[in-house]
């Protein structure tokens, strides 16, 4: 190999290590990786830059942008309607799953999952059911839409974007259906007949749904009034309240072992537990949550308290509180934080928050909705009554079936008609004037238009054929379906590591010279890179839906494992069986 293709070997093999850590964000992943690229020399400025002008960029950012307008205009709520109507939870999952795969053919699957969220936990909190017996099955079913259209997730766009500078001739908006559509059945009937016993019982008597999120950090100060006034902590036996400090604030001073410290007025305690009973302890010992994060406005307006999920990769992750300034867009006052798995020993305004803190707010109940529509936060409560026109979700329906008509019939390219439904849906004022650049998904943007000259890279200095010839070795001379069958486990494989869009840019170009080595038609080899990247149910780190769910169910990692690993195996085996079928070698 040259020293180029061992360069590029070497940045992949970072790249692999950062999105794996989850410790910096993907997009600036992509952009390091970028960087490297250029000063290296492996790419020119010009290849470098050339992933931000990209059919599949561009498609992509436009259909995020749809996606907002068929939210924003209320088209999801008579779906949303009916199924809250569900009082068995079996039926829940089912009518979930029927519901979102045929929606994320369409729709971007976090939004979805976004949108039904609260809706599966007002159900089980009302039937009295774990939302771990319902929020997988949802976020599965989300990913197995996703891959039955070409428009439908993100990665399908960029395979055939990919495929195209291959050689190979574009694919259908509904090229991917017929096989789709067979997958995401075998996956529900697996999901309803044998992932219901895989998933998790330990919950299924605690009881469910947003007001269980976990126990909350919160600082509560001691008034002059207060009975607590001169007793020490141990004296007040908090934790026979339900209440656990943590930690004394006196002034600028931090007492950590505080138990035997007497209570003085002004005093701030950094405590933690259940909401209600932080709440009640609040009330009954007369204290107040610490005035630096509330806000009185003067104002007799009606306020809510809402429970909002950090969403995945969000603009509020690695910020704090002052950076998100809910004070000033939302008037919410931030009363409490929880983070599963980790005990909270930070003052609130020093907490970096991470996907999946709950932050528990009040805010004006006029306030709610727009919070709603801020795709930092996945709201876990109930949802509001938004009263939006009728005719606008008509509209916005009408508009995305326009474009899906004009793509599949090839009156415009897919990036033309997506650009052209936004502009209707702006027009028509499906969505706000703010919504589409404040709801748009930045990071995936980023993310496609700075990793897409690394298969530029792996191209240009031969990697991919050292990787394809050791890849055969391992293989043997079996064949062009155990190609095809090592094509799909690699990149299934890779993209729990590393996620579906990077694993596609890895994945496209050595699959079509696999497909040369065996003298078989690329067609099908890249179809199984399209299928393998887009369903990823091992981790709850592969997709962004298993990870919204993976905080709001109370899953543990090793849940997904259990109930994805098997699916993972019927698909594969599936699509062993049904791709040479329908794309002959």
């Amino acid at each position: 190999m040259t020293w180029q293709a061992w360069a590029t070997a070497a940045i992949i093999l970072i790249a692999m290590a950062l999105f794996a850590s989850e410790k910096v964000r993907v997009d600036v992943v992509a952009l390091i990786t970028l960087a490297l690229l250029v000063a290296l020399g492996v790419v020119s400025p010009e290849q470098a830059l050339s992933g931000f002008s990209n059919e599949a960029t561009v498609t992509v950012a436009a259909m995020f942008a749809l996606a907002i307008g068929i939210e924003r205009s209320g088209a999801l709520d008579p779906i949303i309607n009916l199924l809250s109507r569900i009082r068995k939870p079996w039926l829940l999952s089912l009518g979930m799953m029927l519901a979102i795969a045929p929606l994320g053919a369409f729709i971007k699957n976090t939004a979805l999952v976004a949108t039904f969220l609260p809706l599966a936990l007002k159900v089980c909190q009302r039937t009295n059911t774990s939302p771990s017996r319902v929020l997988m099955p949802m976020a599965f079913a989300a990913q197995m839409g996703g891959v039955c259209t070409l428009i439908g997730t993100s990665s399908n766009l960029l395979v055939d974007s990919l495929a195209q500078k291959q050689g190979l001739p574009p694919f259908g908006i509904f090229e991917f259906t017929h096989l789709g559509v067979l997958l995401a059945a075998a996956g529900i009937v697996y999901l309803m007949v044998i992932g219901r016993w895989l998933l998790p019982k330990h919950l299924d008597n605690e009881p469910a749904g947003p007001m269980e999120v976990g126990k909350y950090v919160t600082e509560l100060k001691v008034m002059h009034d207060s009975p607590l006034v001169g007793q020490t902590i141990a004296e007040a036996r908090l934790g026979d309240q339900g209440v656990y400090p943590l930690e004394l604030l006196r002034g600028e001073r931090h007492m950590w072992s505080p138990r035997t410290q007497q209570l003085a007025s002004g005093d701030v305690l950094l405590v933690r537990g259940e909401w209600d009973k932080l709440e009640e302890f609040r009330k009954k010992q007369e204290l107040e949550i610490n005035p630096e994060y509330t806000h009185d406005d003067g104002t007799d307006k009606a306020k809510v308290l809402v429970e909002a999920m950090i969403a995945p990769a969000s603009m509020a992750e690695d910020r704090t509180l002052r950076d998100l300034d809910l004070l000033e867009a939302f008037d919410a006052t931030v009363l409490g934080i929880h983070r599963r798995g980790h005990l909270l020993r930070d003052q609130i305004r020093d907490v970096a928050f991470r996907t999946g803190d709950v932050l528990m707010m009040l805010l004006p109940a006029d306030a709610v909705k727009r919070l709603r529509g801020d795709d930092r936060f996945v709201i876990l409560n109930q949802r509001d009554d938004a009263r939006r026109p009728r005719y606008k979700a008509f509209l916005a329906i009408g508009i995305m079936a326009a474009v899906v008509v004009v793509s599949a019939l090839h009156w415009l390219p897919i990036p033309i008609a997506a650009i052209c439904g936004v502009a209707a849906m702006a027009l028509t004022r499906c969505f706000g004037r703010k919504d589409v650049y404040e709801g748009m998904d930045w990071k995936i943007i980023i993310l496609l238009g700075a990793i897409l000259p690394l298969g530029i890279a792996i191209e240009q200095t031969g990697l991919a054929n050292v990787v394809v010839h050791g890849a055969l070795d391992v293989v043997g001379n079996h064949g062009p379906l155990a190609a095809l069958a090592m094509v799909y486990v690699l990149t299934a494989l890779l993209t729990e590591l590393m996620g579906h869009n990077p694993s596609v840019v890895l994945m496209v170009g050595i699959a079509v010279s696999v497909a040369h080595a065996v003298h078989a038609d690329p067609r099908p080899f890249v179809v199984a890179v399209a299928f393998a990247a887009a369903t990823s149910f091992a981790t709850p780190i592969g997709y962004p839906t298993n990870t919204m769910v993976y905080y709001a169910g109370g899953y543990r990692f090793l849940d997904f494992t259990k109930v994805g690993v098997p699916l993972i195996a019927l698909f594969c085996a599936l699509s062993m069986f049904l791709i040479p079928r329908i794309w002959p070698f």
